[in-house]
């Protein structure tokens, strides 16, 4: 199993970020779209490495147009020099309309078409082919050779879709090069929902599970101390209340018979009561979703809860903590293959 870390922060200390996961043996480093944008960062982290594999984890495709991205992936991919893999998700309604002021309609079918649309611009720069994509959504016919970067020596980036949902999880599968799978899921999930989903996927786009990169970040719940075991409860409970509160991740509750939970989420995260939505995650709803588990023995439970399934992983820890413990982790998650 591969391990992701991941870089953020301000821009005078990625570089120092992306060095310190290479030197700390983890395989990739990862950016989010939260209060800065993904793809700046990388190129930094590009130019301080030589080895880390770079991935956006993920960029809001919703937001920008498939030409929009295709052009800045390819960028990174050259770079890097090989080493991008563009991390894609749809966001939700209200932020594709109310904050990047986008259309949103039909997520499953539009991202398809999204996916489906880059490799066609990808294909066009790279064989100099005429750009001829029609879709019901989007539509790219014109290419001149003044707008084309050309051939990529490295290929056009791979791409890994986010996913929670049937629909868009059996999308992915058929479309993508792998998927990220939301850290609001559990092992219950992702054997019954999640990889039937991908298989039904899989048989659209003529590809088998060994074509394909499934990665998770892993909620864990550890510390060494009383005061992190309770920081990190607090955290990771909050955490899981937050997601838990949209309504297109209440599938995972449902599954657990926690529906009612999550539609209580969702009245207080409209009251802006975050702390009270934290106290509605039970014990038995933490350990469910997350590893909970003393440091020496997190790579364990990782392995046995998803030891089979995972390609890679990385570590979702909303909390501070001894930062020791996480380099231990992958050096444990490496011994144990």
């Amino acid at each position: 199993m591969r391990v992701d870390g991941m870089i953020g922060g301000g821009f005078d200390t990625v570089a120092d970020q992306a060095r310190k996961l290479e030197a700390d043996g983890y395989d990739g480093g990862g950016t989010a779209e939260t209060s800065h944008d993904p793809f700046f960062p990388l190129l930094l982290a590009a130019q301080a490495t030589e080895r880390l594999e770079l991935a956006t984890g993920v960029a809001i495709a919703f937001a920008r147009t498939p030409m929009t991205l295709a052009m800045v992936a390819n960028d990174l991919q050259l770079a890097s020099k090989g080493r991008f893999t563009l991390g894609i998700g749809s966001q939700i309604k209200p932020h594709i309309e109310r904050r990047f002021s986008m259309p949103w309609s039909h997520p499953a079918p539009r991202m398809r078409e999204f996916v489906l649309a880059m490799h066609a611009i990808w294909t066009a720069w790279h064989t100099g082919e005429k750009l001829d994509f029609r879709g019901e959504f989007y539509t790219h016919t014109l290419m001149t050779p003044f707008f084309s970067p050309g051939p990529n020596p490295y290929g056009a980036p791979k791409v890994m879709m986010a996913a929670v949902g049937d629909k868009m999880t059996e999308v992915a599968g058929e479309v993508a090069d792998g998927m990220i799978l939301h850290p609001f899921t559990t092992e219950r999930y992702v054997r019954e929902v999640t990889l039937e989903s991908l298989a039904r996927g899989f048989a659209l786009g003529g590809k088998t599970r060994a074509d394909f990169t499934l990665n998770l970040p892993v909620f864990l719940v550890t510390g060494t101390n009383e005061e992190e075991w309770a920081a990190a409860r607090k955290g990771t409970r909050e955490q899981i209340a937050f997601y838990g509160s949209t309504p297109g991740y209440h599938g995972v509750l449902r599954l657990h018979g926690w529906e009612e939970v999550g539609l209580e989420l969702n009245q207080l995260s409209r009251r802006g009561e975050w702390v009270a939505m934290g106290e509605l995650i039970t014990d038995e709803m933490l350990e469910t979703f997350a590893i909970v588990a003393p440091p020496d023995e997190l790579a364990a439970g990782i392995v046995a809860r998803y030891g089979d399934v995972l390609d890679r992983c990385s570590f979702d820890a909303p909390y501070a903590s001894d930062p020791a413990v996480w380099p231990r982790l992958v050096a444990d998650l490496k011994a144990a293959g």
